[in-house]
């Protein structure tokens, strides 16, 4: 068997925090003495791992309202970015960090779709991977990235409902004739990756100590034959991690990835890109799996953790009610957007509509030319409340962003921040159709309280509008 295959992929994501009236990141003291957390991380980590060629030789994912904080503050480590997804490095991320299997199926379709088109109005291409927010996945989400052209997907070893050997790609069947191919992480590499500061202080006593033997024990995936392709340790992790969460970790990364070539040959592994090494397996027959469904690499609890109560968060009993409030809303949104649409113009399809609106959110075009190309069935008078009521529902997709529910306390930033995206998108609606979705709203949130603060999901969320200056 010819020699084992290192791949590093990297999960590039920050919590938006740009304030939906102006587009701006607001200051953030705690991050001094940065003007925000955004800044702070890619002064940390973005711009160091760019500057060290690592975004050349790892996989990685860029998350879509990351890539637009960078595209308008540091336009240089995009175009890094840019430069290394050339290389065919990269794949996409459903575009708000929603988890898609606690989504309706339209929702899904459009997290998924503007995932794609802004990697290809970002990057020139269309990725062949997607990254699953938190990895979150069940078989419909599958079906729906498979539809859209995804080749594959990274999952975490505990998310197959088998066991399974993660040193080897594998195929789920999604019914009809189509599957998609699945790579599991090494869990025990990236873990220590993560969480071991002592065993990854020394780069290269890692990949002999850890790496190498980890693959010298793997079992080929077809015994005896020596023209099967060798086995695959991957690493995932957050990419925060090289530099922001673990000081002088990209050095690491880069000395991991890029050794020295007398280093690199005693190794006994070779470091490959996650998309040649698919290339090259794809080519073989692989093995079918089952995943497990509404599964996560965060939390071991399937998807509690953003829906219920959940042993990973010390309390949780707000989740479910803000959850249940948010969905009230969206219906709500959706109803009166499609009605007014349908009333004027029959042939008018909101989803469609509301897909084709990430070239606006993204700025590849702007919104008169979007409604002259697809509002023109409406007349030239409403064509702005219809521009109105899409801009809507890009805040009401990114009020589920998973941020909001992950931590223990709603009185958090990430909280706060997808609340104020649902009053972006609640205020839009009331004021263009003369709905009255925000008191409904402001009820719903008085059904949970803070578990430091006693106060309720209405007090925050008047706090979180407050913070940026707008009347509560």
């Amino acid at each position: 068997m010819s020699r084992g295959r290192l791949a590093v992929h990297a999960h590039f994501y920050q919590p938006s925090r740009v304030d939906p009236w102006t587009g701006r990141v607001p200051e953030e003291p705690s991050a001094a003495p940065f003007h925000d957390w955004n800044a702070r991380v890619d002064a940390e980590c973005y711009r160091p791992n760019a500057a060290r060629s690592n975004l050349t030789r790892i996989s990685w994912d860029l998350g879509p309202t990351l890539a637009s904080w960078l595209a308008s503050e540091d336009a240089s480590t995009l175009a890094s970015f840019a430069r290394a997804a050339a290389g065919g490095n990269a794949i996409g991320q459903a575009f708000h960090h929603a988890i898609l299997p606690l989504a309706s199926a339209a929702d899904r379709r459009t997290e998924i779709r503007w995932g794609l088109r802004e990697f290809e109005l970002r990057f020139g291409r269309r990725p062949t991977g997607l990254w699953l927010p938190e990895t979150a996945v069940d078989l419909a989400t599958l079906r729906i990235a498979a539809e859209e052209g995804v080749a594959f997907t990274i999952l975490a070893p505990w998310q197959a409902a088998e066991t399974v050997d993660p040193h080897h790609p594998y195929r789920v069947d999604l019914g009809g004739g189509s599957s998609i191919v699945v790579v599991f992480y090494d869990a025990g590499l990236s873990a220590a990756v993560s969480f071991e500061p002592e065993a990854t202080s020394d780069a290269d006593r890692f990949a002999r100590d850890r790496v190498a033997v980890r693959l010298s024990g793997v079992v080929p995936a077809a015994p005896g034959d020596d023209a099967a392709p060798p086995p695959l340790a991957l690493i995932a992790t957050d990419g925060e991690l090289y530099g922001h969460h673990q000081q002088f970790r990209d050095l690491f990364l880069q000395r991991l990835v890029a050794p020295d070539p007398a280093t690199a040959e005693r190794r006994g592994f070779d470091v490959v890109s996650l998309a040649d090494a698919l290339a090259e397996a794809s080519a073989e027959p692989l093995p079918f799996v089952r995943i497990a469904e509404r599964t996560s690499w965060s939390c071991h609890h399937g998807v509690a953790r953003w829906s219920a109560e959940c042993p990973d968060a010390f309390d949780g009993r707000w989740k479910g009610p803000l959850r249940s409030a948010l969905e009230r809303l969206a219906a709500g949104i959706d109803a009166a957007s499609d009605g007014w649409l349908r009333a004027r113009a029959a042939e008018l399809d909101l989803w469609a509509l509301r897909d084709a609106y990430v070239d606006v959110v993204v700025g590849s075009t702007d919104a008169e030319s979007f409604a002259v190309e697809h509002l023109a069935a409406l007349p030239s008078d409403q064509r702005r409340r219809g521009h109105a009521l899409l801009e809507a529902q890009r805040w009401r997709l990114a009020m589920f962003a998973s941020d909001g529910w992950y931590w223990d306390d709603p009185i958090r930033p990430e909280t706060r921040q997808v609340l104020r995206s649902a009053a972006r998108a609640i205020r839009l609606v009331d004021a263009e159709l003369g709905t009255a979705l925000e008191a409904r709203l402001v009820a719903d949130l008085r059904l949970f309280t803070s578990p430091s603060r006693g106060v309720d999901g209405a007090a925050i969320y008047r706090m979180a509008l407050e913070e940026v200056g707008q009347p509560a």
